[in-house]
């Protein structure tokens, strides 16, 4: 027999009453409320689907079209229960389905949709609870919900590019580590076995090459560990405040790369920003909410530095310059947007802007360690095979 979730107000007058019933139908569940002079609210079948998905299995996409429908049904005129009710049951996604049900049971239970919201913080983060709250407080939730599928759409993107921009230097530098391997597990021995019984003398760069394959045999324990050992302790030290701030700082400062992660930073904090504001979110709450969000120490204490100053009547700006992590070209034009009001206006087109920069720096990575890959690789692995013929050579010098 199917389980339904219901909410039903007496008929006498009270708060909405909420719970669960083992019946045959819905129409069942309708009678037994009328008889029990209940009012019905809401009456919904439980899903008896599995999840067997790991993590929260809710990507920022399944998170754009939920948030994009639901401002079309608000805009709409559509109650927001039956909005939610809706969604819960044409959304696709397991996980989000029963989290838009969740939703939904606080929401007739009495509770905000931004309280709702937020006891799924996996789901629905700091920025995205604040702007709902502020849209119900001003009475304006279709038009932030729409701001937020923009905001997330573009944050999406923006992650996008530069997980693209490391995807490519990391997969040719794993093929090359997975062919030095194997040279100098399987191919170097070969060369060893010959030369040892041709009984020549060998040149120093073929012996550091034999003597590097003869430890990985030996000890590629050893090695495994170090780099496992080397990781952690690299994860452990950034986990502490100076080392955090040690690391990020010097991300920014590494050439090419570093440019990426700043306009990328930049992008991401004026746009989390820019949107909080003009979404009627307060300046400080939007300036916490934009530190968490920041993804650097450096630019999460500068961002910080500024709610300190704005806190204690002085600008935004700054703060930022003092920071030395945003272009000064950013600075002044936070400064003028503070001066004539329209900072939440200016935020937004240096996101634009910088979203654009972005592109140009995440090509220019591309263009940049494309040739020094190849160098790189070049002088190693081809190293590794001169060196092995270096032998051959005087071998072939000896016989003439």
């Amino acid at each position: 027999m199917p389980n339904f979730a219901f909410s039903a107000r007496p008929v006498t007058g009270g708060d909405i009453q909420s719970g669960e019933i083992e019946l045959a139908s819905k129409d069942d569940v309708l009678a037994y409320l009328h008889r029990q002079k209940m009012i019905p609210v809401s009456v919904r079948e439980k899903s008896r689907e599995f999840n067997l998905t790991f993590g929260t299995g809710v990507s920022t996409r399944d998170v754009v079209i939920f948030t994009r429908q639901f401002a079309t049904m608000i805009n709409s005129g559509l109650p927001l229960v039956q909005s939610l009710d809706i969604l819960a049951e044409q959304t696709e996604n397991v996980t989000l389905r029963k989290t838009i049900q969740e939703v939904l049971y606080d929401v007739e239970s009495g509770h905000t949709l931004a309280d709702a919201m937020g006891r799924h913080p996996k789901i629905f983060s700091d920025l995205f609870v604040n702007m709902v709250a502020a849209g119900e407080a001003g009475g304006i939730l279709d038009t932030i919900l729409l701001r937020l599928a923009v905001f997330l759409e573009k944050n999406d993107a923006l992650r996008r590019k530069i997980k693209g921009a490391m995807v490519y230097p990391a997969v040719i530098f794993s093929v090359a580590a997975a062919a030095i391997v194997i040279l100098l597990v399987f191919v170097i021995p070969t060369f060893q076995q010959m030369f040892e019984s041709a009984g020549i003398p060998l040149p120093l760069p073929t012996r550091i090459v034999i003597g590097m394959s003869a430890f990985l045999q030996a000890y590629w324990w050893a090695v495994g560990a170090a780099i496992v050992g080397i990781a952690v302790l690299i994860r452990q030290f950034y986990q502490t405040d100076g080392g955090e701030l040690f690391i990020d700082r010097a991300l920014l400062a590494f050439p090419i790369l570093g440019d990426v992660q700043r306009k990328a930073a930049v992008a991401r904090f004026t746009r989390t920003l820019g949107t909080l504001v003009s979404s009627g979110v307060s300046i400080l709450e939007g300036l916490e909410i934009t530190a968490r969000t920041a993804g650097n120490r450096v630019i999460h204490d500068a961002v910080m530095g500024s709610r300190a100053s704005i806190a204690g009547g002085e600008t935004i700006a700054g703060p930022l310059k003092e920071s030395g992590a945003f272009p000064p070209m950013v600075v002044q034009m936070i400064n003028v947007g503070e001066q004539t009001g329209g900072l939440d206006d200016m935020l937004t087109k240096i996101a634009d802007f910088y979203d654009e920069e972005v592109d140009a720096a995440v090509e220019t990575l591309l263009s940049a360690m494309e040739p020094i890959m190849i160098v790189v690789l070049g002088v190693i692995v081809g190293g590794m095979i001169v060196a092995m013929y270096l032998p051959i050579f005087d071998m072939i010098n000896a016989v003439k």
